[in-house]
């Protein structure tokens, strides 16, 4: 249970400081280091959001109160998805294709750790 607190917290430290960045800063005046900063929180923020929405679904499909180190890398790959997207869509490249070959590699990472751990 503690992980679930510090995931929290984490998470909000992380939505706190990708309100300040995208009020404040703006990509030509932050640089290369805000930038990956940026994808950083994006990262954080979702892990956490990506976690709690695991969580309710263990709890209320499978009646599982416990969350495992295996569903933690499970959040943790569908997490990735959300950066994935945001890369294409700054490469102006969201298509069909490009969803379908993320969706791919995301579905091939779960099944790696469900197979590897």
């Amino acid at each position: 249970m503690k992980h679930n607190h510090v995931i929290a917290i984490i998470s909000i430290i992380g939505l706190a400081a990708l309100i300040f960045m995208l009020i404040f800063t703006s990509p030509t005046d932050i640089g290369p280091l805000g930038v990956l900063l940026f994808f950083t929180t994006v990262y954080v923020v979702s892990f956490g959001i990506v976690t709690l929405l695991t969580q309710s679904f263990m709890r209320l499909a499978f009646k599982k109160t416990e969350f495992k180190n295996k569903d933690y890398l499970y959040s943790a790959i569908l997490a990735f998805g959300p950066i994935m997207f945001l890369m294409a869509r700054s490469f102006g490249a969201i298509n069909l294709w490009t969803s379908g070959l993320i969706c791919l590699f995301i579905f091939l990472a779960e099944f790696l750790v469900a197979k590897r751990v």
